[in-house]
């Protein structure tokens, strides 16, 4: 959507599907959600066309979905063999280690994500968040299984901040490592490359990816096939190696190694199924089947021949085990490799960049973050849009990364922990879908709880890695939970207040009977939070002036557990006095509340009188929160987090496109 401008009226901006800054009218800048009445909700989902399957959308899947785990064979296998703990690639470890990253890839990333996860979509989306709305767990009582769901949830989503810290630094590094296999003596400038290709990838996200996405699915196209030949060529210098296809080869050797040696090997051949989680975070941008058919048609014999190949390398030169990837291809195509893995490691960390942002946005859609700016970056296309805020601070926590662990084999210890956790996660949460959507508890329990398991292993395998670095991204994710719980727990608080506070309309009514205020000439709009009674900022405008306009719309935006709400059904309008009414609009939250295109609605659909609507001033409320001392609502450093970030926060009415001269903001303190 583009927004308005700051000194024009209010006008219906072009609007693209989910296209548009996030917020929220409010009293103060708190999100407040809807609850979705399932009839609307399935007939919503019944009126969304089937997305047909177009190339296009197989090429974006490539890039998008599949660029940070088709980077992982540029140190996965290397890190499960070196797990071993020998100076060079043992024939059984190496067998053990392709027919484990094997199975791992075809139990979690095929069986789990590309058969079952995908079936746990919201009206086509997917992801966390996504998750938490189908389960209805916004508006979960604190202390009670569905507030503790809701924490989980939560930590889930900000899990994903500290993997997008994570992905781009070790992708890039080791890609850049590859100069140390041509350039020995070039060993010293690997760092400084690779945070120059960072800054430059974190320079660029204000120009919005759409220019980058146009490579995005041929790069990638081109890089697995690459992987592939180089692959099959490894795979017949020693044809041995697909006595890996046994799993019992997996098996054999870890139960034989110890059980140290073992927990270090599934921690690093877990790094080959990092990034499968993507398929579900992306559902909404290319739908479930051309996921599944990328996915099985070209991204998973890919890696797992080129897996395949780097382990007859090994079992051919047990010495190259420096860098196995590299070594598959002959000496004159290095630099060239080279070059397309930095490519792709930036495709890769570009898809997981935009993930965070996507996240962000969904976030603050459902009042888990504050209002924080948003930048769309193309008028026409979901989901392109940019973040500063967010993208800065990824950046120094990247940045960050590479300057700590400086090599992508200290990073492995740092990876792999965030994803394992976020997974089990997402088990648990599609186990609760599935049971709310009746399916049999006995199975769930048996088909869940096995991947339940499984998830479970690989998490306890890389938790030995959290001082080797795991605490990094848990630090990360620590943060950013504690900060969306804050601002949940704040804006409960906040509308308990307001709820106490806000004035009941006939007794509104009443006093405008028994005393006349002066009835200013023009239009109003009062933001609210809620559905129900007047609004403090309008009752404090009243008290102070003595004075209301004319013509008073009181506007209320709610965010509905579902990603899309059919226009037709944007607006609802009620009549509360003739000169007064109420206006209730509703959003997914893959989409953007507009007023003035929510009031258009309301004009030509719900019969709204359009000069309610000609020329409006736009009242807002800007309540400033006081931490209290008697810490009845939050702790003390939660409360002044609280108060931080409400003071710091986007204003409201450039959210939803109220051009500045049109907005007043009539202020409130309040204590918490």
């Amino acid at each position: 959507m583009s927004p308005a401008e700051p000194d024009g009226e209010i006008r219906v901006p072009r609007r693209g599907r989910g296209a548009a800054s996030p917020g929220l009218p409010v009293e103060a800048p708190v999100g407040q959600l809807a609850t979705v009445d399932e009839d609307t909700s399935s007939q919503a989902a019944a009126r969304e066309p089937a997305r047909r399957l177009k190339p296009a959308l197989l090429l974006g899947a490539l890039g998008v979905v599949y660029g940070d785990i088709g980077t992982s064979p540029l140190y996965a296998f290397k890190e499960a063999v070196r797990a071993a703990g020998h100076g060079q690639a043992e024939p059984a470890a190496v067998i053990g280690a392709v027919s484990l990253i094997l199975w791992a890839l075809l139990i979690v990333v095929s069986l789990k994500y590309a058969v079952l996860i995908l079936r746990a979509d919201n009206h086509g989306e997917g992801g966390i968040v996504a998750m938490l709305a189908l389960l209805g767990a916004r508006h979960a009582e604190p202390r009670s299984w569905a507030g503790l769901l809701l924490i989980v949830g939560l930590v889930g989503a900000a899990l994903l901040y500290g993997d997008g810290a994570i992905t781009p630094a070790i992708s890039v590094l080791s890609a850049v490592e590859g100069l140390k296999v041509e350039a020995p003596g070039l060993a010293h400038a690997v760092v400084p490359i690779t945070l120059v290709i960072l800054v430059g990838l974190f320079l660029i996200q204000s120009k919005g990816a759409a220019f980058i996405g146009r490579i995005f699915g041929p790069v990638m196209l081109a890089w697995f096939f690459i992987l592939a030949l180089l692959g099959l060529g490894g795979i017949l210098q020693s044809p041995q190696i697909l006595g890996a296809l046994n799993p019992l080869k997996a098996v054999d050797f870890l139960t034989h190694a110890g059980w140290r040696i073992s927990f270090a090997m599934l921690g690093a051949a877990f790094l080959a199924v990092t990034g499968g989680e993507a398929m579900y975070a992306d559902l909404g941008h290319f739908g479930a089947r051309p996921i599944r058919l990328a996915w099985f048609g070209l991204v998973l014999p890919a890696l797992v021949i080129n897996y395949f190949g780097q382990g007859a390398v090994l079992l051919a030169e047990p010495d190259a085990i420096e860098n196995p990837f590299y070594r598959l291809s002959p000496d004159w195509a290095h630099y060239p490799l080279i070059g397309l893995a930095t490519l792709a490691t930036v495709i890769a960390s570009q898809a997981i960049i935009s993930g965070v942002f996507s996240l962000t946005q969904q976030a603050v859609q459902l009042g888990f973050l504050p209002y924080i700016r948003i930048v769309h970056t193309a008028r026409e296309e979901r989901g392109q849009i940019y973040v500063p805020v967010v993208n800065w601070l990824l950046a120094a926590a990247t940045l960050s990364a590479v300057l700590i662990f400086e090599t992508s084999d200290a990073l492995a210890g740092a990876y792999g922990i965030a994803v394992s956790l976020l997974m089990a996660i997402t088990t648990l949460l599609a186990a609760l879908i599935a049971r709310r959507w009746g399916y049999n508890l006995l199975l769930i329990l048996l088909v869940n709880g096995l991947f339940l398991v499984i998830d479970l292993v690989f998490l306890a395998a890389n938790s030995v890695k959290v001082f080797e670095g795991g605490w990094y991204p848990l630090v990360l994710t620590a943060i950013v939970a504690v900060t969306m719980l804050t601002w949940l727990q704040g804006t409960r608080l906040i509308e308990a207040y307001r709820a106490g506070a806000r004035q009941d309309e006939a007794v509104f009514l009443a006093r405008l009977r028994d005393d006349p205020p002066i009835r200013l000439p023009g239009a109003a709009a009062f933001l609210s939070a809620a559905t129900k009674g007047i609004p403090l900022h309008m009752t404090r405008f009243l008290e102070r002036s003595h004075a209301l306009p004319s013509r008073c719309t009181i506007v209320t935006a709610l965010y509905e557990e579902l990603p899309v709400v059919p226009e037709a059904e944007r607006a609802e309008v009620t009549r509360i006095a003739p000169d007064l009414y109420r206006v209730t609009l509703r959003y997914g939250f893959m989409e953007d509340a507009s007023i003035p295109e929510g009031l258009a609605c309301a004009v030509a659909h719900r019969g709204l009188p359009a000069d309610f609507v000609e020329d409006v001033t736009v009242f807002v409320g800007h309540e400033t929160v006081i931490p209290k001392r008697d810490h009845k609502g939050m702790a003390a450093w939660r409360e002044a987090l609280f108060a931080f970030m409400m003071r710091n926060g986007e204003r409201t009415g450039a959210f939803f496109c109220v051009p500045t001269r049109q907005v007043v903001e009539v202020g409130t303190e309040i204590e918490i």
